[in-house]
């Protein structure tokens, strides 16, 4: 059985692992730190069903009637504690009230990037805010279709290709699941990330706690990044930090990433969510630095859902033109020096892989300021 031939191919959302019914296929981590299906032949039993759930391979959705709005919690904690305008936290209030389960991207005790369930607003907590890192579903398909069998709410968030692989793997529609997916730049490495915490913990001389890459606290929007380690608390730009500048060089964000077929505002979610950009173009009176969410409604569920969650928002209907922000549009292009990135990443010791990084890019924006902008990245 073969699921892929290119790395371009596999999205890496671990569907198949969890839909082989003999346990055939695990997902293992290949050099640049992504994880990709590994078949035991020997055990496989040729049934197909890993394909079927594969959202490479799945048919995508046709254009939907979407309605676009952008959207901010009146409740101003709940909008500082997420990335953007609060209505993820909105939409999971809404699935804790039915006694459903919440299911997102949360930090593991090793920091490594999981998706976890929520069943309280405590719960809740962890799943808030960006996590910049491909999380881990190892069982969560598993799980989530055991808790629509057994009539439970389930509302589900992360990357679009992982929404569609949910979709794929259940096989049918279940009147109790919500889907949503987010506006995604791009998967970047769970080997790099993991390098990247060891890294911060030998500098600061204790274990990583807490990492949040969208800081609200100067009210830019979220553009600081903070971090807990050895029990104390650092903060600068998001900029500044070397992961994220990693990631929004376009270095490390995994290869099908850059072949996206999700890049359109129709999708095979309920929800779409992300940032607003341009919002002081739409709506200035909105843009208070504190975040607004981006969100289109995909589906009737989406509306009647928005019906019961929009009095505890502060929102206004918006045009398709004003919610095409580039990763609607096209994938992320990757770094021209990729190949050599990651071959100094395999090959150098993580520090010295670090060193090397920055003065690349000191050197870059030394050279864009000398030539007045141009250059590469």
């Amino acid at each position: 059985m073969e699921l892929y031939r290119e790395k371009e191919t596999c999205c890496g959302c671990g569907a198949c692992a969890d839909i082989c019914p003999v346990g055939a296929i695990h997902m293992a981590m290949d050099e640049e730190g992504f994880r990709y299906p590994e078949i035991d032949e020997k055990t496989c039993i040729k049934c197909g069903k890993c394909a079927s759930a594969c959202p490479m391979k799945g048919k995508r959705a046709e254009k939907a009637k979407n309605s676009y709005l952008g959207v901010r919690a009146k409740d101003r904690k709940l909008r500082l504690a997420s990335s953007s305008g609060g209505m993820f936290p909105l939409l999971a209030d809404y699935v804790l009230r039915q006694q459903g389960v919440v299911c997102g991207a949360a930090y593991d005790g090793d920091m490594r990037v999981v998706h976890r369930e929520a069943r309280d607003r405590q719960e809740l907590d962890a799943l808030k805010r960006t996590k910049y890192v491909q999380s881990d579903l190892t069982g969560v398909y598993r799980r989530i279709r055991r808790h629509l069998e057994e009539g439970r709410w389930v509302l589900f968030c992360g990357t679009p290709c992982q929404a569609h692989a949910l979709r794929l793997f259940l096989g049918k529609a279940y009147p109790k699941l919500i889907l949503a997916d987010l506006v995604c730049y791009g998967a970047p490495s769970p080997g790099i990330w993991a390098s990247y915490v060891r890294s911060l913990e030998r500098k600061q001389g204790g274990k990583m706690t807490a990492f949040s890459f969208r800081d609200k606290r100067a009210g830019d929007n979220g553009h600081t990044c903070a971090y807990v380690a050895a029990g104390k608390e650092y903060a600068g730009s998001l900029n500044a930090d070397l992961f994220c500048r990693m990631y929004f060089t376009d270095h490390i964000i995994r290869p099908s990433c850059h072949a996206c077929g999700y890049c359109s505002v129709d999708r095979d979610s309920d929800f779409t969510l992300g940032d607003f950009w341009g919002l002081g173009k739409v709506r200035p009176d909105m843009d208070d630095g504190f975040g607004t969410s981006m969100v289109i409604l995909h589906t009737e569920q989406a509306r009647k859902i928005w019906e019961e969650v929009k009095g505890e928002a502060d929102w206004f209907p918006c045009r398709r033109e004003d919610v095409l922000q580039p990763r609607l549009q096209t994938p992320t292009k990757a770094a021209a020096g990729r190949a050599q990135f990651m071959n100094l990443y395999r090959r150098l010791p993580f520090p010295l892989f670090l060193k090397w990084f920055w003065l690349k890019q000191t050197w870059a924006g030394a050279w864009r300021r000398l030539t007045g902008g141009r250059g590469g990245k």
